[in-house]
Order: structure tokens, then sequence, then C-alpha cells
């Protein structure tokens, strides 16, 4: 095809997915039906975690979860079977070691067969300045925010390009998008882990495994206790969000195979913004929108004694 054709082809094209997602923006995609699916859930000991698997099992998946707690999975474990027809397992996996995924992935197979939908929700924050951070947690960050990804795509994606079905979810951070202050070791963890979940959706449409789908999910500051004192400067612009909020945003976003999921909206409109203006102007903006210092009344989860 020559240079004339391409480009043509590619400008008609171009105007077409943009018209096509606008007017998703009105008539939403239908949710497909996730009864029977496989739902692999890390971190699912509380948070976002424990609330995705508590939704899917009431929508008659087999729900999969994974966590270091296993006090936390037990309380999920209870609840999720208590919401629903799906059918739930638990599994101690410490996901940023990598014998430790593939061992328990193995055991998974084994006893509850393929999974067709990975949610990597797993994450750590440690929240103070990159000078002031251990060099074994700074390890551990990326270890559990992002190499895990690794381990865990290699474990379950054979079965899913086997097939030509399944689901990767990611869940990422608006943090992923933008650097911040106290927050560099999660940023980087949270960057990365967005070019990877990219870089393995291209492959998928690479090789025209076109029934493998990503969706990668951006929240802001969510109220789990993850980000325990950080207070929002502008509550009704920018709040800090409603977990079941998120949790039932990221099902739909699933069930709608929507690729990338922001929240809230503002988001997009920032990162719009940040992709051209000079970097002054950005940072100008960080500060009005108060993320040069949201971290300063950081205190995170209690440490249990």
């Amino acid at each position: 095809m020559n240079f004339f054709l391409e480009t043509l082809k590619a400008i008609v094209l171009l105007i077409y997915y943009s018209l096509e997602s606008l007017v998703f923006l009105v008539v939403p995609v239908r949710k497909k039906n996730v009864s029977g699916e496989i739902v692999l859930i890390t971190g699912a000991g509380s948070g976002i975690g424990r609330l995705l698997a508590i939704k899917f099992a009431s929508l008659g998946a087999t729900v999969v979860l994974w966590d270091i707690n296993q006090e936390g999975l037990n309380g999920t474990v209870k609840l999720a079977r208590e919401s629903g027809a799906g059918r739930v397992h638990s599994y101690i996996c410490d996901c940023s070691k990598r014998q430790d995924v593939y061992r328990v992935a193995d055991q998974v197979k084994k006893e509850v067969g393929d999974v067709s939908i990975l949610i990597n929700n797993a994450g750590i924050v440690i929240g103070k300045r990159f000078l002031d951070s251990p060099d074994s947690l700074l390890e551990k960050t990326m270890e559990v925010n992002t190499i895990a990804h690794f381990w865990t795509y290699k474990a379950f994606l054979p079965a899913m390009t086997a097939a030509n079905h399944g689901h990767l979810v990611s869940i990422a951070s608006c943090a992923g998008m933008c650097g911040g202050s106290q927050v560099s070791d999660y940023c980087a963890s949270k960057f990365a882990a967005i070019g990877f979940a990219e870089s393995i959706d291209m492959e998928m449409r690479v090789l025209r495994k076109t029934g493998v789908k990503t969706t990668i999910v951006c929240p802001y500051i969510i109220n789990t206790g993850m980000f325990n004192g950080v207070i929002s400067k502008w509550p009704r612009m920018l709040p800090i969000l409603d977990p079941e909020y998120v949790a039932e945003r990221i099902i739909n976003g699933v069930r709608q195979n929507q690729e990338m999921l922001i929240i809230p909206r503002i988001f997009y409109f920032i990162f719009f913004l940040k992709s051209f203006l000079p970097v002054k102007a950005t940072v100008l903006l960080s500060d009005y929108f108060g993320c040069l210092d949201v971290m300063n009344t950081f205190k995170g989860r209690p440490k249990k004694e």
C-alpha cells in the first residue's frame, strides 16, 4: 500500500474510532456476562480487592482470592459467600515472590481451573520522601506494585491466549500518570504497571488475540485506609473516593471492556492539559489542586503490634 492510501486509511479510521468513542459516552456498551468466569484477585483481604471479590461473586463468577493476610482473607471469603452464587477459593500468596506466585498459581489451576479474569490489585505505599525511604521498602514497593504483575501474567496469560479469551485488569493509580512529592517509589511503580499493561495489550493485538481484553484502572486516593490521613484541598472537585463507588466503576469497566478507566473523570482533563502545558504551568496546577503537599498529613494503615 502506498503512502497516500495508507495515510488516508489512518485518517478515516481515526475519525471513525473517535466518533465511536463519543457515541459510547451517550450509549453505554452492553455489559458482558461474567457468570462462570474464574476471577483471580490479588490483595483481596481488604479494601478494593475485598469489594471486587464480593461483587464478582454476586454476579455468579468463581472468585479466587490471594493475600498475605489470612485473617483478612477469611473475612473476604465469608462476605463473598454471603453475597451470591459464585464459588469462593482463597490462598495465602506473597505476590512479591516469583516462586510463591508460580507455586500457588499451579495449585489454583489444579483445584479451580484456568483463570479467565486476572485482577492485579495488591499494592503498598511508603509515603516518605525519597531520601528518607529505606532501600528495602523501595524494593518492596516495586516488587509488589509492578514486578508481581510479571509473574501473574506469566502464570495465567498462556491459557488466555490459547483460548483467545480472558481479561487482564491492572489496578494502577492517577499517580502512575503524574509524579508527586513523597510518593516517588509509588509513582514509579504505577507508571511501570501502566506501561507494562499497555505493552501486553499491544502484544495481544499484534498476535490477533482480540478475545484477551485489558483494563487499566487509575483512581485518585481511595478511602480504604491505605492513604490514611491524606486530605483533599478541594474535596468537591477532587474528593477522596468512596471504595464502593470505585469498585462498582471497576466492575462496569471490566464488563464493558473499557481499556482505560480514570476516576474521577476530571483527571482526564487534567492529564490532557499536562500533555502540552509547560512544566511550570503543570506545577502551578498541581499546587492549585493541592497535589504538591497532599502527602504531608499521610499516616497510612496503623501497624499491628
